[in-house]
């Protein structure tokens, strides 16, 4: 393959056809291809120039693609049928769904990616288009039980005062003032405790320590007072976590909701298959044990005198900790027949199994004292099932169960999880959506690759829906350059990481800072912040450096605005998400291409389930998942009509392999160069590239 790239083929408009960008495929349907529906000349009329949101936005402007988007989703509502929405970066897709669905949606559940998506849309975008459109509608917010105080786990903390660390003693002091003022009891309202405070976990409950309806403080309970007005509202907003957590486990709230619902809208969709994976399958890990254990001591001195507690929980204790210790140190990932059956762990496990056993039959005995000794008898029951359903067989050696599950290990400092995945949701999926009649709206800036939505509809079983994409107003051309820099080393050489800041460091100099250095591994966030510290203050140069890890990620966010010239190091949490707009964020550095780790259990398993049936993983999988994570490293760079900027993508494979064309075809359409001097000249304001 040529050591250049070609120049930019626009995806849509009168190139789309050109020879090494071939037309949609599967099921997607231009927008023109659309019946008019019974809304369209309504939401001209909303979105227009003299419509209600401008005033009521100070920077909304009519846009087509956002219009057409609109048009697309209230048809889909008004037949109650499946849409996959693919909207580029500045289209205004959140405006695009959320105005059908307050107007025509009926009971709308959406569902978003993060905790602070949802933030977002109920505290700011759904009450401006309320008010906007003057739409009588209520809404709710519904988050996970962990994100709501507990009266009873909050009184209990307070009366034991276990607390050792001085912080904890001051945060619970907060908790317990804002307990007695807050109407929701959402921990986000306490700016004063940091959400990754410890003693959060003291004063939250979780599915096992939940005492339910049994609870003294039952009827002001924050968790059933948020499900309470979800159940009553027009419109819910929650996020993927909760919405699959229920499915699953029917324990959010959300089971309740959906047979009245009329509209699921999933936003940041492209998140599904790995969040829905998470929660159809199962996991249990020595932690819980560890827990129950810290409960049942506890419980059982207070309300039931008699059995030495003390000796009851250590033997379990010990088991739990000795099951972790059959792994070395550090994190470790395997399948079952990775784990040599003459491993310790299957007898250690089987040891833990018995010690359990042990415990319950004790907690039996004595859970008639207490209602509180009696949850800890059904935690441990069904902690000693989930050890049970994970059928640890060294002699089978089967990666795949009947080629729909795995079965895997994670090993972390001071636990140990075993893991049962399901290779694929489809089937899950297909059964939660059979039954009522109603819609479901799919959208994000990046469910497609190349056009194509065949990988996310194959992993999701929505195979045959209907699938439009809308692409960005922004002006990519002019806008911004892709820049591939020459004379790096494969990727897995010993020195790449430092060929790679070598070669970053007179960009990041020319670009004034205002860098977004994105990492595909911790290690390398590591290793680029180090190289970076010196090299700063070896050459004079003043630009902050903010790194992953060092403080939490709105903070580091929020210093990186505020300085204008900084430079910030993440890995994988600021891939997506994460929005710079202006002058601030010029320059966004891709390390390498973000495919998965070729020794991931789930990934090593789907793949070989793939070549089973003919087809190839790498393609088929790893590729089009590598691809949708890129353009959301990518979307970082323009969040705007005016700004400028430079995506360098360090990784030679964009170039030197067969699958580099589809991985650059399906990027924004920048100018594109291997020149330094063109980017050079593209900060200083002279437009030198050449585009070849």
């Amino acid at each position: 393959m040529t050591d250049h790239l070609p120049a930019t083929v626009p995806i849509s408009g009168p190139a789309a056809g050109a020879a090494d960008t071939p037309p949609p495929q599967g099921d997607v349907l231009p927008a023109s291809a659309r019946a008019p529906g019974k809304h369209d000349a309504e939401l001209d009329r909303l979105f227009g120039a003299g419509g209600p949101l401008a005033p009521a936005v100070g920077t909304f402007k009519p846009r087509q693609a956002q219009t057409e988007m609109a048009k697309a989703v209230a048809q889909a509502m008004a037949e109650q049928k499946v849409l996959m929405a693919e909207a580029g970066t500045g289209t205004g897709k959140t405006f695009a769904y959320l105005v059908p669905a307050l107007l025509w949606g009926g009971k709308t559940i959406i569902s978003t990616g993060t905790k602070n998506l949802q933030d977002q849309l109920f505290l700011r975008d759904i009450p401006t288009i309320r008010a906007a459109l003057r739409a009588p509608v209520s809404v709710a917010l519904l988050k996970g039980r962990s994100n709501y105080v507990c009266h009873f786990h909050l009184e209990r903390t307070l009366s034991n005062g276990r607390l050792t660390s001085r912080d904890d003693v001051g945060h619970l002091r907060e908790i317990s003032r804002f307990i007695k003022m807050t109407s929701s009891g959402d921990k986000a309202e306490l700016a004063k405790v940091p959400e990754t405070a410890t003693v959060w976990n003291l004063v939250t409950s979780t599915r096992d320590t939940c005492m339910g309806a049994e609870c003294q403080y039952y009827q002001d309970c924050f968790v059933m007072k948020a499900r309470r007005e979800a159940q009553q509202a027009d419109v819910v907003v929650v996020n993927h976590h909760l919405f699959f957590a229920d499915v699953a486990l029917k324990d959010t709230g959300v089971a309740e909701l959906l047979p009245s619902a009329n509209t699921i809208i999933f936003d940041e969709a492209h998140q599904l298959p790995d969040t829905a994976t998470l929660f159809f399958g199962t996991s249990v890990s020595t932690s819980q044990v560890l827990e129950l254990c810290r409960d049942v001591l506890a419980e059982g001195l207070a309300h039931a005198r008699g059995p030495d507690w003390g000796k009851v929980v250590t033997v379990v204790e010990k088991a739990a900790r000795d099951l972790r210790l059959t792994f070395p140190e550090g994190s470790t990932r395997l399948s079952l027949p990775q784990v040599l059956p003459t491993s310790s762990f299957f007898p250690a496990l089987a040891r833990l199994k018995e010690e359990l056993a042990g415990m319950i039959t004790v907690l039996e005995e004595h859970a008639a004292r207490a209602e509180t000794v009696d949850a800890c008898r059904v935690r441990a029951l069904e902690l000693a099932a989930s050890y049970d359903a994970w059928k640890a067989d060294p002699k089978k050696g089967k990666v795949v169960e009947g080629d729909e599950a795995v079965l895997w290990v994670e090993a972390f400092s001071s636990s140990l999880q075993l893991h049962k995945t399901p290779l694929s949701i489809a089937p899950i999926f297909t059964s939660q959506r059979e039954g009522t009649a109603r819609s479901w709206i799919f959208t994000s800036a990046t469910l497609a690759v190349k056009n194509d939505f065949k990988h996310f509809s194959e992993q999701m079983g929505l195979s045959g829906e209907p699938a439009m994409t809308w692409p960005s107003p922004f002006n990519y051309g002019e806008q911004g350059i892709l820049y591939v820099p020459t004379g790096l080393p494969e990727p897995n050489s010993m020195h790449y990481t430092d060929a790679v800041v070598d070669a970053a460091l007179p960009v990041i100099e020319a670009a004034g800072g205002r860098t977004f250095f994105l990492c595909t591994t911790i290690r390398a966030v590591n290793k680029v912040a180090e190289r970076l510290r010196t090299e700063f203050a070896e050459r004079g140069l003043a630009f902050p450096l903010f790194v992953q890890g060092e403080r939490g990620r709105t903070e580091l966010l929020d210093s990186f605005r505020n300085a204008g010239n900084a430079v910030l190091v993440g890995s994988q949490s600021f891939w997506e998400g994460v929005d710079v707009r202006g002058e601030a964020l010029s320059l966004v550095i891709i390390d390498k291409l973000p495919f998965a780790p070729p020794d991931d259990p789930v990934l090593a398993a789907r793949i070989e389930v793939m070549e089973k049936q003919g087809m190839n993983g790498f393609m088929h999988h790893q590729l089009p998942e590598a691809i949708i994570t890129l353009k959301q490293g990518a979307g970082r760079l323009i969040r705007d009509v005016d700004d400028r900027g430079v995506l360098m993508i360090c990784d030679p494979r964009l170039i030197t392999k067969p699958y580099g064309r589809r991985i650059w075809q399906s990027l924004p359409p920048f100018k594109r160069t291997r020149v330094q001097a063109d980017v050079v000249g593209f900060f200083q304001g002279v437009d030198a590239v050449a585009d070849t």
